[in-house]
């Protein structure tokens, strides 16, 4: 029962033997084998953006920082959400990769930001001059830090607020295919009809073995992209390998299947939840991760069962009153199963 992140799961086996199947032969280097040219039409197809620009890294946090640092100049500010994946996990690396560039955080509940916290947040920046740092650009985590989902009519409210002050927009989308899934929305709709410049698809989460793309949907971007991307490290040599996960990954609609099985196990895990006494949700589950209170006596007996997760925030105890509710994240993923999420949800009952 691991439902520590959806980072601990095993690689779909479509997507291994892809890798398996690249490993006959030769290929050319850099990005310029075979299989990234049908990933590269294949991405387009999907987003329904045939001038796009795809470029695969293999790390989340690569595609995050080197896409921010491409919207927005050393002494922009980059908006993000108080709990964004940006801001809270990322190690300095957009502040890194961008010279500088700083997060200005942006309120709102559930880890969302409003068309009105943010348009609070950008109206109070950049307003004494040289002396302070300069509105740089938007960027929003979908699904969010805290299991919810910006819907499409949403992302496209605050992007329209942020091209009313001139800046573009980026949206990590380390567990897009789980937002997609939730909401209905087509990958097209969910990202650059609703106004975003630039997209962190991920892989990683959702059943690969480590892959990321950036979509550019203003090509004019690309060059500097790609130069970044090597300047930083992050232009694998054998990059066939990269290619053949997100081929696979795309392919017959994959990703969005494995996300619809981790959000099917994550509203599994919730409605089950619910049924114990004096549990609650902390933020409503919206997409594959389930952020719940419930007594420590429940927590006690899980752990001691072995089951991976994390209390949240981590600085609860575990010393204390037995019917004292504990909040904890639970993330499911794409291989989470049945008999795992009633497992837990019986050994929370007692």
């Amino acid at each position: 029962m691991n439902f520590a992140s959806d980072n601990t799961s095993a690689a779909a086996p479509e997507v291994m033997a892809a890798v398996q199947a690249a490993n006959a032969g030769s290929a050319m280097p850099y990005g310029n084998d075979e299989i990234m040219d049908r990933v590269r039409a294949r991405i387009r197809e999907v987003f329904e953006a045939p001038e796009a620009a795809v470029c695969l890294v293999a790390t989340g946090t690569a595609a995050n920082a080197l896409s921010l640092a491409i919207l927005t100049p050393p002494w922009g500010a980059v908006f993000c959400h108080r709990h964004a994946h940006v801001q809270e996990d990322e190690c300095g690396a957009p502040e890194f990769y961008t010279n500088g560039a700083k997060l200005v955080l942006v309120e709102g509940a559930h880890a969302k930001m409003t068309p009105e916290t943010l348009h609070r947040a950008i109206s109070g920046i950049g307003q004494g001059g040289v002396h302070n740092v300069q509105r740089g650009m938007v960027t929003l985590t979908n699904a969010t830090e805290n299991g919810t989902v910006y819907f499409a009519s949403e992302v496209k409210a605050l992007t329209a607020v942020a091209r009313s002050f001139g800046l573009p927009v980026h949206m990590d989308g380390a567990r897009l295919a789980n937002a997609i899934v939730a909401s209905g929305a087509t990958p097209a709709q969910m990202t650059w009809k609703a106004g975003v410049d630039v997209l962190s698809l991920g892989g990683t989460k959702n059943g690969c073995l480590g892959v990321e793309a950036v979509v550019i949907f203003d090509p004019a971007r690309a060059r500097e992209f790609e130069l970044r991307r090597k300047r930083g490290g992050h232009l694998l040599s054998k990059h066939r390998f990269l290619s053949a996960q997100m081929e696979a990954y795309l392919a017959g609609d994959l990703w969005l299947r494995l996300a619809a099985q981790a959000n099917a196990a994550a509203a599994r895990l919730s409605a089950g939840l619910l049924t114990v006494p004096q549990a609650s949700l902390v933020h409503p589950c919206e997409a594959n991760a389930v952020f719940a209170a419930f007594p420590r006596a429940g927590h006690r007996r899980a752990q001691a069962a072995g089951a991976a997760y994390y209390l949240w925030p981590d600085d609860q105890s575990m010393e204390g009153p037995e019917g004292e509710a504990l909040a904890a994240r639970l993330v499911c993923s794409w291989s989470t199963t049945d008999a795992e999420v009633d497992g837990f949800v019986s050994l929370i009952r007692g």
